[in-house]
């Protein structure tokens, strides 16, 4: 046996950790892939439906991301697109399930758009693009990373558009106890109206961007 097989990889080796901090920053799936701007759009004005909605995906590409990776070399190409929506729908219902069950009051807030996760093109994506072609560990890290690149945009915007939009945060009185209502500041609608969402979007794109050169000079 050769010395490079012998030679295992640690679990979390320069590469590995590549997974879980690239899509944070430069491997943005939001700002920099331009993907599931849907949710971003319509789960974010208000911060509690938001991050259960970013755990959701979490779980679901994460074990998606196992699952497919597992049975790479027995799908068949023709219908791999198939069984992978496939995985990914039965996790989506067991992950409504579970918050029906404990989340309720969330649960009826998300309405359809935790179903709606089937259709989230950064599942998808990572499904087809990294967990077919790579071992479960590093697929289960791809998994988290991508995740968290998507839950730490949306818990963003969220933060924003509840605060200035309806003076809370996670329901809790900000602006109130800040005594700001008292010095005359009111509330402003149009931060919990979908089309602000993408002008945030905008904005971290654009401050994003100004930070780190390369992504402008990859484009």
């Amino acid at each position: 046996m050769s010395e490079a097989v012998k030679r295992k990889e640690p679990l979390f080796s320069p590469r590995n950790k590549k997974l879980i901090f690239n899509p944070l920053s430069k491997e943005n799936p939001i700002t920099v892939q331009v993907l599931g701007i849907c949710s971003a759009l319509a789960v974010t004005a208000k911060l509690e439906p938001a991050f259960v909605m970013s755990i959701s995906v979490m779980a679901v590409l994460a074990a998606a991301n196992v699952i497919i990776s597992m049975l790479r070399n027995t799908i068949p190409s023709r219908i791999r697109i198939i069984v992978q929506l496939v995985i990914v729908a039965a996790l989506v219902i067991l992950v409504d399930q579970v918050l029906k069950a404990f989340a309720y009051d969330v649960s009826k807030q998300l309405s359809v758009f935790v179903g709606l996760i089937i259709t989230n093109c950064i599942l998808m994506g990572r499904l087809e693009a990294f967990a077919m072609g790579n071992k479960p560990w590093p697929a289960f890290l791809d998994g988290i990373g991508n995740a968290m690149g998507y839950a730490w945009i949306l818990i963003t915007i969220a933060f924003f558009r509840e605060l200035f939009g309806s003076g809370t945060v996670w329901n809790y009185p900000v602006m109130e106890n800040l005594g700001l209502y008292d010095l005359g500041y009111k509330n402003n609608g149009f931060m919990i109206l979908p089309p602000m969402a993408l002008i945030v979007v905008g904005i971290i794109i654009w401050i994003q961007r100004s930070r780190d050169k390369e992504l402008v000079e990859e484009k």
